[in-house]
């Protein structure tokens, strides 16, 4: 007998259809969706040390310097012109760009480290580098560190940093550490990766302080068994000044900026092949001091030492976009420009290169005035940011954590810090402001706050509260109390209206309270 399979019923039949339907119109969805999102972008984000506002020619038509490859990147990119650091000097800003948070937070809330000081970020606080690392980004950090390492101490020396012994500061809790009592043979115990960052190959702070040498996954690659006695001590922290300290035999201060840029284009042809996103963050160690370009850049350019400087940090940069381009990556990568501070640029040096480094406005880095802490600020990322616009929206560097989580939907509250208001909106034409930013703060090498909301500008002191002189006006009979400045109408800070408008010295003075007494882990609201 012929077996015939039997009939099945008409309904079952039908819901089998329809079921099969609904599972192809689901998984259809599913897929239009993957297509829809936009894949994950890598991100390099190139910090510059010490370059000003006025240093770069698609800022300052009249700089004394030629920035083809910056100029370039802002044409293809979005340009900001109201950008700030949060601190007028390095170390700070530097935290609150890997940390999303104010820098007076801190242990550190004036001054900055050295290359024997003892870690800034604090322990199971998290960074940039460690949200990222949550969507499986591949994270690296090329190039100047400045936020302290915990170099591991010899045995007979092993109570030297503890509270109790440490009363005094004098081997680093805020300043530094002994160099004769630390073994320079094992790997510092923490440093950027404990702080999130598969990758590092660091210098521990400025090209100025000692230790002069080449850390590699926290690891010497090179003993520290020379010694410099120091360069040019008379020129005032400018020109190839250095200080005098430990150094790595085959230490060349020429050769660091190149060599930096070297490691940062390795590390992007080498992630290129991996198909894996990735998070490199290169923090120059130039035009901060020793102002010394390499040899095809000397004489180039109309303001000296520095602007030749500045014109190789230019070269450098364009060898980070070549690469992008080479591998096939410029598309999906969102690049940052920017700096952590203002110009060291003294009024002499305007005056003999007439060249102004913090271009319209007043003061230089170390102060509360704007040229201390507003800094060029541009981001490419041709897949989603639209070429050659420019943005007046007022931001910080603190902005990095949010505006990660928001472009890579990594919203855990983990990663959400008291500061970092996201600038995606911006990038991405939704906004023309960072809507819910209560205000900017800043804090100068000397302790100054400011804080801006709008036009208007408070600074809780008298003076520049920086390098500009005078740095400190003591309060006395017939002088306000503070500065208040409207930006709208007077860029370069020069009428003090503090006294003319109280309800606004009320208003921001208060609003300045609210945020500093902001909930460590907590958002101001």
């Amino acid at each position: 007998m012929m077996f015939r399979p039997k009939k099945e019923p008409f309904l079952l039949r039908l819901r089998s259809c329809c079921l099969l339907a609904v599972y192809l119109l689901a998984t259809g969805n599913a897929a239009l969706r993957a297509q829809s999102q936009p894949p994950l972008p890598n991100i390099v984000y190139i910090l510059a040390d010490d370059l000003g506002y006025g240093d770069i020619q698609c800022y300052n038509a009249q700089a004394q310097v030629r920035t083809p490859h910056i100029d370039g990147l802002a044409a293809q990119g979005m340009r900001f012109s109201d950008a700030h650091t949060t601190s007028s000097v390095c170390t700070p800003s530097r935290y609150s760009i890997l940390t999303g948070r104010y820098p007076w937070r801190s242990r550190l809330p004036v001054g900055v480290l050295r290359g024997y000081s003892r870690t800034l970020i604090e322990a199971g606080l998290p960074t940039v580098a460690m949200l990222l690392k949550t969507k499986a980004y591949h994270t690296g950090v090329v190039g100047k560190w400045h936020l302290g390492l915990d170099w591991v101490l010899k045995e007979a020396f092993g109570d030297s940093v503890s509270p109790a012994f440490n009363r005094d500061q004098l081997y680093g809790i805020t300043s530094e550490m002994n160099p004769d009592q630390i073994d320079f043979t094992k790997a510092p115990v923490r440093g950027p990766r404990t702080q999130g960052f598969d990758y590092s190959f660091i210098l521990p702070a400025s090209l100025d302080m000692p230790p002069y040498c080449y850390l590699e996954n926290d690891r010497l690659t090179e003993g520290l068994t020379a010694y410099t006695p120091g360069n040019k001590p008379d020129t005032g922290y400018t020109g190839a000044f250095w200080r005098a300290g430990l150094q790595s035999p085959s230490f060349d201060f020429y050769k660091v900026l190149p060599i930096f840029t070297g490691k940062a284009v390795h590390f992007i042809r080498e992630r290129s092949r991996s198909g894996q996103p990735f998070f490199l963050y290169f923090p120059m160690p130039a035009p901060h001091t020793p102002w010394m370009p390499e040899r095809a850049h000397r004489g180039r350019s109309g303001a000296g030492d520095y602007g030749d400087y500045i014109q190789e940090v230019d070269a450098m940069v364009g060898r980070i976009l070549a690469v992008l381009d080479s591998t096939g990556l410029a598309q999906n990568t969102l690049v940052v420009f920017t700096s952590d501070n203002g110009p060291y640029w003294r009024g002499n040096f305007v005056k003999k290169y007439n060249h102004r480094a913090a271009g319209p406005y007043r003061g230089m880095k170390g102060d509360a005035f704007e040229g201390g802490h507003r800094v060029p600020f541009i981001v490419r990322y041709p897949a989603r940011v639209r070429p050659g616009t420019v943005s007046k929206a007022t931001i910080t560097l603190a902005s990095l954590m949010a505006t990660c989580a928001d472009l890579t939907g990594a919203h855990d509250p983990a990663f959400e810090t008291e500061d970092s208001y996201s600038i995606a909106p911006v990038l991405l034409g939704q906004s023309d402001t960072v809507a819910v930013q209560p205000a900017i703060v800043n804090i100068s090498s000397k302790g100054f706050y400011d804080i801006r909301k709008g036009p208007w500008k408070l600074i809780a002191g008298l003076g520049s509260g920086g390098f500009s002189i005078p740095s400190i006006i003591k309060e006395t009979a017939g002088l306000p109390a503070g500065q208040l400045y409207n930006l709208e109408t007077d860029i370069g800070e020069i009428q003090n209206v503090y006294e003319r408008y109280p309800q606004k010295v009320k208003e921001l003075s208060a609003l300045l309270e609210q945020i500093k007494a902001a909930p460590t882990g907590k958002r101001f609201r």
